[in-house]
């Protein structure tokens, strides 16, 4: 049986994943809601509107929630407000409060609210699909479309994820396998098993580094397995001759998942970079884009990490047209 042993983290990287992959997610766990979005018209994260919502109501614990608006693809001018529940362990009132979810969020959006519920535990028995109150023929039900992640670890589900081209199954197989895989020798060839697949399904450079970062955060390794799974890693890379984790980039994701625990991965990612500025131009460089650094985005991080690489003065990294 899958044991259950993942960190109660509010910066989780199902959160990232589901940032990113919105689309990927539901395609491969609910492919029937995929399937009645208008995604021409594009989808909306409304993360803050559902803390405003659901803040009186008790949290639990669980890895994600996301409220994302989309768009049916019925053709109707109405709008659809999502709501993702990541559940990390099982809990008694689970139904209970996404149907406390589900009825605020109609109240405050009057608009149709579909819950989904994604169930990362490891216990077989908790699979909540329904809420009901029911006393002197006042009669109420709720049922939310359920996915249960223990499920895809068995064999038949599970090559269907390892022949799966939907870029979420590699964040599924990650989260799986973290919580199967106790003998931690076990967990560093899965761990290097499942970079193989990004390399091997042929995905651009940026698609590999973000879900190495999601398999990294969640597959995590005492540090002597860490340094053999990074010997296998940088073997590979130069086999296949696709250097996409140097060194610097490595010291960067490391970093950000320490600081990330605490204060979010990107924060983590722009203090190395700092770090990595002063070690090369000086504490005076580093003062001078120190507000740049902490302002910046994700992925302009990765683009100054890289300049910074062959970069003969601070302005070729952060001004190169200059």
């Amino acid at each position: 049986m899958i044991e259950s042993n993942l960190p109660d983290d509010h910066d989780s990287p199902w959160k990232e994943a589901l940032e990113r992959w919105f689309p990927q997610f539901l395609a491969l766990l609910f492919p029937r809601v995929h399937a009645g979005v208008d995604w021409s018209r594009g989808y909306d994260f409304l993360d803050k509107e559902l803390q405003q919502v659901v803040r009186d109501a008790a949290l639990g614990r669980r890895y994600a929630d996301k409220l994302v608006r989309v768009f049916t693809a019925d053709g109707a001018e109405t709008w659809v407000v999502i709501h993702v529940e990541v559940q990390g362990a099982p809990e008694p009132g689970f139904a209970r409060r996404l149907y406390t979810y589900h009825y605020r969020l109609l109240d405050r959006y009057d608009a149709e609210v579909v819950s989904l519920a994604v169930l990362a535990d490891g216990s077989p028995g908790f699979r909540p699909q329904s809420y009901r109150h029911r006393r002197w023929g006042c009669d109420l039900v709720f049922r939310f479309p359920v996915v249960k992640l223990l499920d895809w670890a068995a064999p038949a589900a599970w090559r269907r994820l390892e022949a799966e081209d939907n870029v979420f199954a590699l964040v599924v197989m990650a989260q799986i396998r973290a919580r199967a895989a106790r003998d931690p020798a076990a967990r560093r060839d899965w761990k290097f098993r499942l970079v193989r697949l990004l390399y091997e399904r042929g995905y651009q450079r940026a698609v590999i580094l973000e879900l190495f970062r999601v398999i990294d955060w969640m597959l995590r390794l005492p540090e002597g397995l860490e340094t053999e799974f990074r010997e296998r890693l940088y073997a590979l890379e130069e086999e296949r001759k696709m250097p996409y984790v140097t060194s610097v980039e490595r010291a960067g994701i490391e970093k950000g998942l320490q600081q990330g625990l605490q204060q979010g991965l990107q924060q983590g990612e722009a203090a190395m970079l700092l770090r990595l500025v002063a070690h090369k131009f000086g504490a005076a460089a580093a003062a001078r884009y120190r507000e740049r650094i902490a302002a910046a985005d994700a992925d302009t991080l990765l683009v100054w990490s890289e300049r910074l690489l062959g970069a003969a003065d601070p302005a070729a990294v952060f001004d190169p047209t200059l």
